[in-house]
């Protein structure tokens, strides 16, 4: 029953906080080489062989109506436009820089949420979503000085995730997580691998194939195995727990992302991006702490 095991669902979403890294080391090793729109191709190609038999095995992989197609499609485009971003940002920028500023999702679904779903957010979420773009500016300036607007881009893989959640929102309850995983992957494949057939030979980099060689296919294997596995992750964490409680562990991400950013990359940290990120990750907490309290029932009279 979901939330009996909150134990177990912080357990898989410390699991996931600290595989899902991983990926994005993956896919920043292949970006070396491979464009992007091939490594999306097979991020979404290789979850879609492991999730829709799966789904198929569990039998919640029922034909969805045509409103849930559209669903989907429009599901699959803003994660597809999220990942996309934020793999093009790992080319140039160290992997725990582009996730400390993707972190200011939760601030950002904050405010998409009360435009967009007419919830109610007090001064203190407010003043710390406020607070949190702060950090992400003392994390992203030196970026931006030294990059370019290419710093901005893991700021657009925020907002594109977090018009991802708005849309999940519509379509979640109705559905099992694998079947909705399966579902979002064979749309996303959908919409890249046609490009990449018309897009063949033209010379526009990010979206012209090549075909990998030697260790290449280890990495983009990799990127589609552990975005598979992280998301079941993800999914079986949120039935075991409630998403308020578990929500915190994700920051987890950030020191594995500094771990692995060191050991293959030898990136570190600077000392302003460190208080960036600590401004960042207190000010999240903050807010998924108000969100659940927001949640809580109130006191009997």
């Amino acid at each position: 029953m979901t939330g009996d095991r909150p134990f177990l669902g912080a357990i898989l979403m410390v699991g996931f906080a600290l595989i899902a890294p991983a990926m994005d080391a993956l896919a920043k090793l292949a970006g070396a080489v491979i464009p992007v729109g091939e490594i999306l191709a097979f991020r979404f190609g290789f979850q879609s062989l492991l999730l829709v038999p799966l789904a198929l095995a569990l039998g919640c992989l029922a034909r969805p109506s045509p409103a849930a197609l559209g669903w989907h499609f429009a599901r699959a485009a803003l994660i597809l436009a999220a990942t996309g971003l934020f793999f093009t940002a790992l080319r140039f920028m160290p992997i725990a820089d582009a996730i400390a500023i993707f972190f200011v999702e939760p601030f950002i679904l904050t405010l998409l949420g009360a435009a967009f779903l007419g919830e109610s957010i007090g001064w203190r979420r407010l003043l710390a979503c406020g607070i949190g773009f702060f950090g992400a500016m003392l994390v992203i300036r030196p970026s931006l000085a030294a990059l370019g607007p290419v710093a901005l881009l893991p700021l657009g893989t925020a907002v594109a995730f977090a018009l991802y959640m708005i849309a999940t929102r519509y379509t979640a309850r109705a559905l099992h997580p694998v079947a909705l995983q399966a579902w979002t992957a064979l749309a996303a494949s959908a919409l890249i691998l046609p490009l990449m057939f018309v897009f063949n030979g033209s010379g526009v980099q990010p979206l012209d194939p090549v075909l990998p060689q030697g260790r290449y296919w280890i990495y983009l294997a990799g990127v589609g195995v552990v975005a598979s596995v992280t998301h079941l992750m993800v999914s079986a964490a949120l039935k075991f727990a409630p998403a308020a409680s578990i929500a915190p562990l994700q920051y987890l991400e950030i020191i594995s992302a500094t771990a692995l950013g060191y050991l293959i990359f030898a990136d570190l940290p600077d000392a302003q991006t460190i208080l960036g990120i600590a401004i960042i990750v207190s000010s999240g907490i903050f807010v998924i702490w108000r969100e659940r309290r927001s949640q809580l029932p109130a006191p009997a009279p």
